[in-house]
């Protein structure tokens, strides 16, 4: 009789750590020496993937060990334990579980959030059809290899347990897993960083400027801003309250010049005016994208529509939104005359005192989810 096992009881403690993460969570995990690194890069012009991508490439690394320690501990209880594995990975989606349990069953099915949805159309009642077809394929595919390559018995000890082999099927299986949460965790790493930098991007930089971050309603009504709230028909990244009467609503975008489509929207997409504890502001847009192609018309459209677009692109942009509210609003601020040699010492110096957590505290970003 075989023995049963059960997914969630093989999956280690670390799993979730791995697979979900949130603002804070995130920020405690990498540290924050790391993230003002990062923060810091980007407000002397790098590109957030670039930035980033030594983070992604880290946690893909960790969550596929902790996969190969999975599938260690099945084949240790029972030899078959690949082929059970669309059984149990139906059973686990047909059924109430965490969601880093569900994430785990969907990538030993070859899926990920967003097949699941496409392929079986967000149906649980074929899920076990289609684990069926699965195990066939995957049957089918390990006999061909076999027969194009010869046997595999590929033997692997961990410390001092007990030591498993892998046949065709076990490693085809393990590398299909292994494919499907890589492809899932890219997908949803520009989400959840897109997300997360453009709270801690707009909050390091205006605290640079030397404006104090502050809960909504604010207790004073300027030199003070907040991120992301909903005042009027749309939601700012940030709001700033330069001083009574003037405010300036902040749209941030980690978007390169791909997409016009969406950098245009942003260009009217706030009200002249806003009503913060009863008084009566005027505001202006400022826009922040990554960078803006040769051809974009964005910028003069933004000057027909009284906003304003900054290139995360240019080297050392915040110099460029401190000489705008200087120009506009007459706000004076010694980065303006900061060399570009010493910015980047300057940026670490200003932001050394900084807590990232209190940025993004409440921001909920899922992963797993392209």
């Amino acid at each position: 009789m075989p023995t049963k096992i059960s997914i969630r009881d093989l999956i280690p403690s670390a799993f979730r750590e791995l697979v979900e993460s949130k603002g804070a969570n995130f920020i405690r995990q990498v540290g924050e020496d790391t993230v003002r690194k990062i923060v810091v890069d980007i407000l002397c012009g790098v590109n957030l993937r670039a930035s980033t991508e030594s983070l992604t490439r880290q946690r893909i690394g960790k969550v596929n060990a902790v996969t190969l320690l999975m599938y260690l501990r099945g084949l240790q209880i029972a030899s078959d334990f690949s082929r059970q594995i669309p059984q149990l990975a139906a059973d686990g989606l047909s059924q109430r579980a965490p969601k880093h349990e569900k994430s785990c069953c969907q990538w030993m099915l070859g899926l990920t959030y967003k097949s699941f949805q496409n392929v079986l159309r967000d149906d649980t009642s074929a899920i076990g059809q289609y684990a069926k077809m699965f195990a066939d394929s995957l049957e089918a595919l390990a006999e061909q290899t076999r027969q194009d390559h010869g046997d595999l018995a590929c033997r692997i000890k961990l410390g001092g347990e007990q030591e498993v082999t892998f046949d065709w099927y076990d490693i085809l299986s393990l590398f299909c897993t292994i494919g499907s949460q890589t492809l899932a965790i890219r997908g949803s790493e520009k989400s959840t960083y897109g997300k997360l930098f453009e709270r801690l991007v707009l909050g390091s930089v205006l605290t640079l400027l030397d404006f104090e971050h502050t809960a909504l309603p604010p207790s004073k009504l300027s030199g003070v801003f907040w991120l992301s709230s909903r005042i009027g028909e749309r939601e700012a990244d940030a709001t700033l309250l330069i001083k009574p009467g003037q405010a300036i609503r902040f749209d941030l975008g980690f978007i390169g010049r791909g997409n016009p489509e969406i950098t245009k929207d942003k260009v009217s997409r706030f009200e002249r005016d806003l009503e913060v504890n009863q008084k009566r502001y005027h505001s202006a847009t400022i826009i922040i994208v990554d960078r803006v192609g040769p051809s974009s018309v964005l910028e003069e459209q933004a000057r027909r529509a009284g906003a304003h677009v900054i290139q995360m692109s240019m080297s050392h942009w915040p110099k460029q939104l401190a000489h705008l509210l200087c120009e506009k609003f007459g706000y004076q601020h010694e980065l303006i005359d900061i060399r570009p040699q010493h910015i980047a010492n300057y940026f670490h110096r200003k932001l050394e005192q900084v807590h990232f957590e209190d940025f993004v505290r409440g921001l909920r970003a899922e992963a797993g989810e392209e």
